[in-house]
This record gives C-alpha cells, structure tokens and sequence, in this order.
C-alpha cells in the first residue's frame, strides 16, 4: 500500500479532506443520481427521492448520510418533512481544484493555434 501526503501552496494537508469526502460522495452511481434528482427539483423529501429509485428507504437514507458529510446535500426541516437541497459549491471547489486549471491550459493553447493559423 502506498501512502500519500497531499500538499498544497500553505503545505496544509487536512484542507484537502473535504474534497477527498466529495469524490467519495461522486464514485457511486447512485449518489451521483441523487444529486442528478435534487438538480432538476430542489428541496425533495425522502419519500421523493426513494420513488425516483429502484432502492429501499434505507439505501437511500445511507447514501444521502454520505452527501451531507461531503456537504453535496443540505436538509432543512418544514414541519414534520425533512427537505433535502443540492450544494453545488462542493463540486464548484472540485472544478477550480482539478479540471479548471487544467481547462485554462487548453483554453490558451487553442487560442495559439488559431493565432498561429490565421496569420499563415
């Protein structure tokens, strides 16, 4: 087994638990469904949910536990229901962490290209 010890700019490597907590949350096809649901109608009971599934309540209930401790879900209590609403900023930190930089490279890169092209 190998052992890594993730380091960013500040060398603070508990700053990268959260992220670490959302590709958890994002590896199951059925969490990532979740999440798919409460996007297209925000502020969705248990019940809701559980009726867009092939799966038990208590299924459901595991994998909604796991995308509040990623942050992913936040839930609201309105009377005797339990809301549950999409957190997009999570996901928002995983893109400017991973894919952004990674996108403004290519981004430029293109753009060279077209430069380079159209001067010829």
């Amino acid at each position: 087994m190998v052992t890594y010890n993730a380091t960013h700019e500040r060398g603070c490597s508990a700053c990268l638990t959260p992220l670490n907590d959302v590709f958890k949350a994002l590896a199951d096809a059925s969490r990532r469904h979740l999440l798919d649901c409460l996007y297209e109608r925000d502020g969705q009971t248990l019940g809701d949910l559980v009726a867009g599934l092939a799966m038990s309540r208590f299924g459901v209930m595991k994998h909604l536990r796991v995308l509040e401790e990623a942050n992913l879900v936040v839930t609201r209590r309105k009377g005797r229901e339990k809301l549950h609403y999409l957190n997009p900023m999570p996901i928002q930190m995983v893109y400017d962490r991973w894919v952004g930089k990674y996108r403004r490279g290519w981004t430029r890169r293109l753009s060279h290209i077209k430069n380079m092209l159209e001067e010829s």
